[in-house]
């Protein structure tokens, strides 16, 4: 019908009559079911679909609304959501990106960003989007909560006590807090406090593997490895299936040269978790430190298959293959590894080592150079850390005016 009314609609205009040519139009659109789309008919389809996570449904319907309005907040806001619940965090917070532009300050969206963020472990980027959200709503939990967290994932561990510091009456009796808690004021020499956190963990834990993987896994970070042990082996034997006990457990044992019970370990967490490149990661670093050049590389290789950026595992890599006294092989693994982790001063010197096997003195000389520069520098900030400093001051905040975000 389609085809019939445009062919009517030709002759009506040659033979002059206008007024033929608009009715047939119009009869042509009705037959052909064509109508002005409705943005706000269209949006709160494409909301009720992510409401029932019908991702894709919902991403084409937001998408349709943005052709209609390039400017609508809530459209471009949504389709974040859409993406961070599908794990396309790139694309997530490009749309977040977007809606801020046409609508700043607005801490639905900030928060937002943040967790995209988040999910990417670019917690140093996350750290802006928190605080503009507290610069706004000071009394906004959930945004302190994670911008403490986003201190603590990049070692910031006096701003971490200072920003969570307000919520800990409100999370008492969250495992989660009180270990990060606990481990910040620990790694800030605040020890009867530290203690104090994690005397709270215990009680409100009580006798629970998730207790002791947390506790373990603290004591490690704290290097207090022979507290480490009994917590861990306590986790494992409550929870054999416990996603990352046995992986601390191997940690534990592997820093305390057990590499056996170490090795054994991360096998049981490959049997958990066999996605996870980590177990796989260490148990090549076992083997090599066990001299088995061989099955270390079988395992780095898995690992890498897992996630292709992992700087110990190519640098594994590069060491088995020197082992082998394969140092050109060597080269490019460091290199690559180097790419990934730049200020990595024991990569410098394995490539520098790697560069004088195969006579390439002068690269050799560079790596060298650059390795003992970093050595120097991190011997610097260690003893600055160990002589005390004053806490960083706090951002520069802006005060950001919140916006419909309907529009």
């Amino acid at each position: 019908m389609v085809h019939e009314g445009s062919d009517g609609m030709k002759r009506a205009f040659k033979t002059g009559s206008a007024a033929l040519a608009w009715l047939l139009l119009m009869v042509a659109a009705g037959a052909a079911g064509q109508s002005p789309p409705d943005p706000k008919t269209i949006f709160e389809a494409a909301q009720r679909a992510l409401n029932a996570q019908d991702y894709p449904r919902a991403e084409q319907g937001f998408r349709e609304v943005l052709k209609i309005n390039p400017q609508s907040v809530a459209a471009h806001s949504n389709l974040g959501v859409v993406y961070m619940r599908e794990g396309k965090y790139d694309a997530a917070i490009g749309a977040f990106n977007q809606a801020e532009k046409l609508a700043p300050g607005m801490p639905g969206l900030d928060l937002n960003l943040g967790l995209a963020y988040c999910h990417k472990h670019e917690f140093a980027k996350a750290i802006p989007a928190f605080q503009r959200v507290l610069r706004s709503d000071p009394q906004h939990a959930q945004a302190r909560y994670l911008l403490g967290i986003s201190y603590f994932m990049g070692d910031d561990f006096e701003h971490t006590i200072s920003t969570l510091a307000p919520l800990v009456k409100s999370e008492k009796d969250n495992l989660d807090f009180l270990f990060v808690l606990g481990i910040a004021y620990g790694k800030s020499r605040r020890e009867a406090e530290s203690r104090q956190a994690f005397a709270q963990m215990i009680e409100v834990g009580g006798d629970t593997a998730h207790m002791h993987l947390l506790l373990g896994k603290a004591y490690l970070d704290l290097f207090w490895n022979t507290k480490a042990e009994p917590e861990l082996d306590r986790a494992v034997a409550l929870d054999p299936k416990l996603p990352f006990a046995h992986y601390n457990l191997g940690v534990a044992y592997q820093r305390e040269g057990k590499l056996d019970q170490a090795a054994a370990a991360f096998q049981q967490e490959i049997l958990v978790a066999p996605d996870e490149p980590w177990s796989f990661e260490n148990l090549g670093t076992v083997y090599l430190d066990q001299g088995n050049p061989d099955s270390a590389l079988e395992m780095y290789r898995k690992a890498l298959a897992i996630n292709s950026e992992l700087p110990t595992s190519l640098g594994g890599i590069g060491k088995a293959e020197m082992r082998k006294g394969r140092p050109e092989q060597a080269i490019s693994y460091f290199q690559k590894a180097l790419k990934l982790e730049p200020d990595n001063s024991k990569m410098h010197f394995q490539l520098g080592q790697a560069y004088l096997k195969t006579g390439q003195r002068e690269k050799a000389q560079q790596e060298l150079a650059e390795a003992g520069r970093l050595q120097a520098q991190a011997r610097k900030k260690q003893e600055d850390q160990l002589s005390g400093k004053l806490p960083a001051s706090d951002a520069p905040g802006e005060e950001h005016t919140p916006l419909d975000d309907r529009r």
